[in-house]
């Protein structure tokens, strides 16, 4: 009986969450965070492809094309498309620098906020690595506009 309660409220509280998100999302992302670019969300999965820019160092400015994978869970607050953790791997090639023509991979974790409408800020951490340079951790600050249905 025990096990039953436990798995009706796993289930419950799963479908809660579930529900919770809109079905499909676009996103148009205009600094850092997932990339400069475009981004579809279906149900707690998108994917994302665009440029993207970092700095490993002041006033050096290290740039990539990235695409790759998000899943969003714990969702906050009572919105139609409500703000939520998130955590993201992704195939980075870079285009200059010490990444030219070098391929990388990157783990994210972070938080986006919903503001107003579709407007959205998201504030995260990502590591990178290649086999050709050392772990690098940054902060990745982004601002995005979605569209759901």
């Amino acid at each position: 009986m025990k096990s039953i309660i436990i798995a009706g409220l796993l289930l419950s509280v799963g479908s809660a969450f579930a529900q919770r998100f809109p079905r499909n999302e676009i996103s148009i992302n205009g600094f850092r965070n997932p990339s400069i670019g475009l981004e579809y969300r279906r149900n707690h999965v998108s994917v994302h492809a665009g440029y993207y820019v970092t700095n490993f160092t002041p006033n050096t400015t290290t740039q990539f094309v990235k695409t790759g994978l998000t899943y969003w869970f714990l969702p906050v607050g009572r919105r139609e498309n409500p703000s939520s953790l998130y955590t993201s791997v992704a195939y980075l090639h870079g285009l200059n620098r010490d990444y030219r023509d070098q391929n990388a991979a990157s783990a994210e974790v972070g938080f986006r906020w919903m503001v107003w409408r579709g407007l959205n800020l998201r504030l995260g951490v990502i590591a990178i690595a290649s086999t050709d340079n050392d772990l690098k951790i940054n902060p990745t600050p982004g601002i995005s506009y979605s569209f759901h249905w």
